[in-house]
């Protein structure tokens, strides 16, 4: 690709994770990585940007030798979900965090 800085060594690492990694399997074992860390680095994989033109369903990476599924991408994010999911318990939240009345509290009411 014509647009990809041969200096890569002086750029942070997480900028060119496929210098050090080349799958998203390897994202995800990655024990140096934190999972937000994982996660920049696997959404930048599936996104459009790194689309093969003739075909959408590969992704090619600057720096990896050869193309990857997005389907594998996506796995490993909905991994990386489930995983953070067993670690934390969910956060409050849906129909009984929501106001009764949202008009009363826009007018400032007390409910």
């Amino acid at each position: 690709m014509t647009n990809v800085n041969p200096n890569a060594s002086t750029l942070n690492p997480l900028f060119h994770p496929a210098a050090h990694y080349d799958a998203p399997a390897d994202v995800l074992n990655a024990e140096d990585l934190s999972t937000p860390e994982k996660r920049i680095i696997l959404s930048s994989w599936a996104s459009d940007m790194y689309a093969v033109e003739s075909c959408p369903a590969l992704r090619e990476i600057p720096g990896m030798g050869h193309t990857i599924r997005l389907t594998d991408v996506l796995a490993a994010l909905r991994q990386l979900d489930a995983d953070n999911d067993n670690d934390d318990p969910p956060r409050g939240g849906g129909v009984p965090m929501r106001l009764r009345r949202p008009w009363a509290a826009a007018k400032g009411r007390r409910l």
